[in-house]
């Protein structure tokens, strides 16, 4: 058992008293429940022997007293961590207190990322890989942590010596899932220099208003990434940005071919490392000192640079890893994200490395060039804990078990989901074809701005539900509530929220510190609104319907589009499946869907498929949630990080050209393309 265990049990032992929600009417103004899903899947008893958190009767009893103290909670969880000097108060909490919102996790103390990512492992860990790299071209390169050490120090000495750089200032990364990427987060890190992550793939306009936004002194990029089998030119995308960013002192190229021209601006990023000293004393930095900035786009205008701190981040990054992902010293993981997305920054860099644990990366697109590559390395590289998202699944079930069926898969005992709600069937896909019905999966539900996650089964302990996340994790407390702000009923759907601070949220907007409190907590004072719609079914189950703005207003119904679209995908011809409303003078909202057919469906009657669907989802879930409409596309638009960007898909519904911020756009070329120009 883990000593993070042993401290669940102290309080249990510590704390007697219960926190109980009021449970309150049904309001008149709620979001409708329509989904009915009765399966259900208890762990495996050889699985919830060897769990981090086995236990159910401790765990019942540990998510009691961790509601009612979720600052002592935190605190033992903080334990987990190495602090050069303990905090004095675990918790400031000033959210009343004028324009802003003021919460400090571990005020007094002082710690560092970087130190606890890779020193504190070297005495017992120091010939343990920390990573695996793998390339398109089937390259690989593992890294034990004394390399990996070796690295970062490299370049935290050159860019505290040869750059100048110093706790406070602002780098930019924007460079592939290569290990160097990593290296720099983490020398960033063990400096006190604040990194803001770019993904490689973001136009020169959308690096240019993040660097100018935060000020960046330096960016590291590289000459080319590669996806796909094609070379994606990033420095001279950098070029182009830098014209317009004078904070901008000097570019750091990792070139990877042969005859990349540098400009007076530019530094090598091999011959700036070449001569630096392997070790390097980390800074010892307060709890609150900025880790990063995220960039999330928003509906209008730039993107806002979501900001996180150090100490308390950690805390929740490194003890929601241990837990939700259940990692054992001899696993090796693999989450597919990308590290320009949070998923990357706390379960691929902090949260896995705080821990000790092997990490997988892999760039390049995870079905190329087969469709059977991610099988492939699952059991090439003897992956046993697989973090993805909905919509890569929802990709494989499209594609058949073909591709999947030629390779064991024996090695997984654990698999995650996460990034948005996973509709049932793909639920069941993943866990029939992938799990083997074997292994339990963990349908996470967090944001960029909570930084770890929030809701998500413990696997051990936690019976599921195809399209659940569940319940809260232990000292989150989420509840449901009407717009009076009282709890809903049990079914009743209502807005997601948090009623108490935890240690990993974001503690500011960069140079918008005004927006948190008008954006997050003024909706319901003194909950944080997550912008989510959900229920809570009789066992306590929350089931995310996805964004309030997305919910559809049919005849004084409020109906979320989850719900819709994961009836649309139970239909055995379709692959895929994104709902939006659009304005309807006699119902005030009509029901539109765009839906990817599997190729199995046969499109050249169109007329056909879409009456099937409308009957099948009024068989479904009932008439009311009928679709006015159903577009068949072959693509949807969709984030880097695989999110379908509904906000789009709402203005070409109404007729309307597509608006708002579209930098996190995989390719803007697929709008027209969907809307048929």
């Amino acid at each position: 058992m883990s000593s993070l265990f042993w401290a669940a049990v102290e309080i249990c032992c510590a704390y007697d008293m219960a926190l109980v929600l009021p449970i309150q009417g049904a309001a008149m103004d709620t979001i409708e429940t329509l989904m009915q899903e009765k399966r259900s899947f208890t762990p495996p008893t050889e699985f919830s022997q060897k769990a981090q958190m086995g236990d159910l009767r401790l765990y019942e009893q540990l998510m009691t007293q961790a509601a009612a103290n979720p600052v002592h909670f935190w605190e033992k969880a903080a334990e987990n961590i190495h602090w050069f000097q303990k905090w004095h108060t675990p918790l400031k909490w000033n959210q009343a207190q004028g324009d802003e919102v003021l919460a400090q996790w571990f005020v007094g103390g002082t710690t560092n990322a970087s130190y606890n990512c890779l020193d504190r492992h070297l005495a017992q860990s120091g010939e343990k890989l920390a990573i695996i790299w793998e390339g398109e071209d089937g390259t690989v390169v593992r890294l034990t942590y004394r390399e990996l050490h070796r690295q970062v120090c490299q370049l935290a000495n050159a860019m505290e010596k040869d750059l100048g750089l110093k706790a406070g200032d602002t780098a930019a990364i924007y460079l592939p899932l290569i290990p160097e990427a990593i290296i720099t987060m983490l020398a960033c890190a063990r400096l006190g220099i604040t990194h803001t992550v770019i993904f490689a793939g973001f136009s020169q306009n959308a690096i240019r208003d993040r660097v100018l936004d935060a000020e960046c002194k330096v960016i590291f990029t590289a000459d080319i990434a590669w996806r796909r089998g094609q070379a994606l030119h990033l420095k001279s995308t950098v070029d182009q940005a830098v014209k317009e960013t004078p904070s901008v002192e000097a570019v750091i190229v990792l070139c990877r071919q042969v005859g990349t021209k540098l400009t007076d601006l530019d530094r090598d990023w091999h011959s700036l490392l070449k001569s630096q000293s392997p070790e390097h004393t980390a800074q010892p930095l307060p709890a609150s000192h900025p880790l990063f900035i995220l960039y999330t786009s928003g509906t209008t205008g730039k993107p806002k640079g979501i900001v996180h701190g150090t100490g308390g981040y950690l805390v929740g990054v490194n003890c929601t890893t241990q837990w939700v992902l259940d990692l054992k010293p001899n696993d090796i993981y693999w989450c597919t994200a990308d590290i320009g997305w949070i998923t990357g920054h706390s379960y691929i860099v902090y949260g896995i490395l705080s821990l000790g644990m092997t990490n997988l990366i892999y760039e390049g697109a995870i079905n190329y060039p087969q469709p059977d590559r991610m099988w492939s390395m699952i059991d090439r590289h003897k992956v046993t804990v697989l973090y993805t998202a909905p919509t890569a699944i929802r990709s494989f079930m499209r594609s058949g078990n073909a591709p999947k069926d030629h390779f064991q898969l024996q090695s997984l005992r654990l698999l995650g989901s996460v990034g948005e709600p996973i509709n049932p069937e793909a639920w069941m896909w993943y866990h029939s074809n992938v799990g083997r019905s074997q292994c339990p999966i963990v349908d996470t539900w967090w944001q960029t701005e909570t930084g770890a996650i929030m809701i998500s089964p413990l696997p051990g302990v936690t019976t599921l539900k195809p399209g659940s996340a569940t319940r809260p994790f232990p000292g989150i407390l989420a509840d449901i509530v009407d717009e009076s702000g009282k709890s809903c009923s049990p079914n009743q759907g209502g807005y997601l929220v948090i009623r108490h601070p935890w240690p990993a949220m974001m503690q500011t907007i960069h140079k918008d510190p005004k927006r948190v409190k008008e954006q997050y907590w003024s909706k319901f004072p003194g909950m944080y609104f997550t912008g989510d719609g959900a229920h809570r079914d009789e066992q306590g189950y929350f089931w995310i319907k996805g964004r309030v703005d997305d919910v559809i207003n049919v005849s004084g119904h409020r109906l979320g589009t989850m719900e819709i679209e994961s009836a649309l995908v139970s239909h055995p011809w379709v692959s895929e499946a994104a709902v939006v409303g659009r304005p309807d003078e006699l119902k005030g909202q009509a029901v539109v869907a765009f839906v990817i057919p599997k190729e199995s469906a046969n499109t050249e009657l169109p007329e056909a498929i879409v009456d099937a669907l409308k009957q099948h989802v009024v068989a479904e879930i009932g008439s009311i949630a009928r679709p006015d409409e159903i577009r068949l596309t072959r693509t949807l638009p969709k984030t880097r990080s695989g999110k379908i960007m509904r906000r789009l898909l709402k203005d070409l519904a109404a007729g309307k050209a597509a608006s708002g911020d579209t930098s996190t756009l995989e390719n803007a070329d697929l709008v027209d393309f969907i809307d048929g120009k």
